[in-house]
């Protein structure tokens, strides 16, 4: 059972349990979502070159540093390193692209290193080595103080481990309880590496509904969402919280790092509450029976589902 706010990366490096994923918010809007966020309790920010709202989540963090008094070592920012697809007609980032391209992020989030930097899908298997010496060098460079992948499956990290380099602090990928992909999950724990789920509140008949936000995958869950006996509306009853909370709540009990999204004060704030209580071990055994083994929120092949 994990009662801890944080995990540990590397020294000196503890990656917070709570973190507010920025997907889908136009960088007009990510500012203020961004600083509602942190005056909520967030300190860990997620953001990535292909959201296209790095200067926004940067304007934000800005604000609530001087509103809220903390200093940036407060907040943990991710970002994530777009790799290029050859599919859209776009050239794979080298090493010498990918190490310009963080100081770009940079540029537009205003600091002078993030926390985090991943790498944002494994579409190119020519150029991935070449990308993750770049995030090995930028490690090195202190511009990442820990450095990941997202989207990788068991292939992808056996191909790092093959090529005998530094493995992947973190990897970042779609994870709840109708995606638990365990062996996948195995494999990393046994490496060290730890799991930062998005996408956890996929079973809820609201997840992605606004105007094209759609997964483009979600129709089959509408139904199970929108049932009066979903589980997780009879676990929320329970514990006296919201579903999403009980999803997030989730999340964390197996050791993820969980990446809600909201702009909504009101749902941000709620989202935020998920260490006052702990679900029990007969609803954690029950929500195992609950894979599906389906992604839902993203597919190697088609980057317009990237997270």
């Amino acid at each position: 059972m994990n009662r801890e706010r944080a995990q540990i990366l590397g020294p000196d490096v503890k990656l917070p349990y709570l973190g507010f994923g920025t997907y889908l918010i136009p960088d007009r809007e990510a500012a203020s979502a961004v600083h509602e966020a942190i005056k909520a309790g967030y300190r860990h920010i997620d953001t990535a070159e292909f959201y296209g709202n790095e200067a926004g989540v940067g304007e934000g963090i800005r604000r609530a540093l001087e509103t809220e008094g903390l200093s940036r070592s407060d907040i943990f920012v991710t970002t994530k390193l777009w790799p290029g697809n050859a599919a859209w007609g776009q050239t794979p980032k080298t090493t010498e692209t990918t190490i310009s391209s963080l100081d770009e992020s940079l540029g537009r989030l205003g600091l002078d290193y993030v926390d985090l930097y991943l790498i944002h899908a494994p579409f190119d298997p020519e150029q991935r080595l070449a990308q993750w010496r770049g995030l090995v060098a930028l490690k090195e460079q202190r511009k990442a103080r820990a450095v990941g992948v997202s989207n990788f499956d068991i292939g992808h990290l056996k191909e790092l481990e093959a090529a005998e380099m530094p493995q992947p602090q973190a990897n970042q990928i779609e994870l709840h309880p109708w995606a638990q992909k365990p062996e996948l999950v195995r494999y990393m724990k046994e490496r060290g590496i730890a799991a930062i789920a998005y996408s956890s509140l996929a079973p809820l008949s609201t997840w992605r509904t606004a105007p094209g936000h759609d997964s483009g995958k979600t129709d089959a869950m509408r139904s199970d969402g929108e049932r009066v006996d979903s589980p997780f509306k009879a676990m929320a009853k329970k514990y006296g919280v919201a579903e999403a909370q009980v999803l997030l709540r989730w999340g964390v009990q197996k050791g993820y790092a969980v990446l809600p999204k909201s702009t909504n004060p009101q749902r941000l704030r709620q989202n935020a509450d998920i260490f006052s209580f702990t679900i029990d071990d007969d609803d954690m055994a029950a929500i195992e029976t609950m894979d599906r083994g389906v992604a839902l929120a993203w597919s190697v092949g088609d980057p317009t589902k990237a997270a």
